[in-house]
């Protein structure tokens, strides 16, 4: 499963993959046969990296990629002809199909700061623009559709992490149990990620 599943889906999964360590992880395990979960946009681009393997998608996928098409990229590459396109795996096939950088965040952070040309269009979620624009002042970054922002993942920030430490309020509590079973992926990633 995606690293980015809740808790629970990694309980019933046997390992857990990022980005940018998916296709090296999946080549590692035994198993021809791989269930792939949750988003099939990533099972598909990992299913084109490792043609040894049988990857069975699922029928999920992260909304903000989701959301972008071929006919999306071929706009914003006919808006903006000097640029270089750079996307997330968590893209549909088609949109990979018109990137010539595909990769994980942190990949895509590296394409566009060591690159040479100035202009890009960015293909998954806008917070890596303050990462890049910090590193890169000189870069121009343009969205592929309107909206890139995971609500998702803004429903954390800072401010509220400190706030559970310092008044101990919405503190979580899970049960060892599931804690271990949840955990296990985890540590079974990091092994064959060495």
């Amino acid at each position: 499963c995606y690293i980015n599943s809740t808790a629970e889906i990694k309980t019933y999964s046997d390992v857990c993959v990022t980005s940018s360590n998916a296709v090296k992880i999946v080549n590692k395990l035994p198993n021809k046969n791989i269930f792939f979960i949750p988003d099939q946009n990533l099972g598909s681009y990992v299913a084109t990296q490792v043609k040894d393997k049988n990857i069975i998608l699922n029928s999920g996928f992260c909304p903000r990629h989701h959301i972008m098409t071929k006919e999306d990229v071929l706009n914003a590459k006919k808006e903006h002809p000097n640029a270089l396109v750079a996307v997330h795996p968590e893209c549909k096939p088609e949109v990979l199909e018109e990137a010539d950088y595909i990769g994980s965040t942190s990949g895509i952070i590296d394409y566009i700061v060591g690159n040479d040309s100035k202009e890009f269009i960015v293909g998954t979620v806008d917070g890596v623009y303050a990462t890049i624009l910090n590193q890169a002042p000189d870069k121009k970054l343009y969205n592929v559709v309107r909206t890139q922002v995971c609500p998702n993942m803004k429903l954390n920030s800072l401010e509220k992490i400190v706030h559970v430490l310092e008044t101990g309020e919405n503190e979580v509590f899970l049960d060892e149990e599931f804690m271990n079973k949840a955990k296990a992926p985890l540590e079974r990633m990091l092994e064959l990620a060495k």
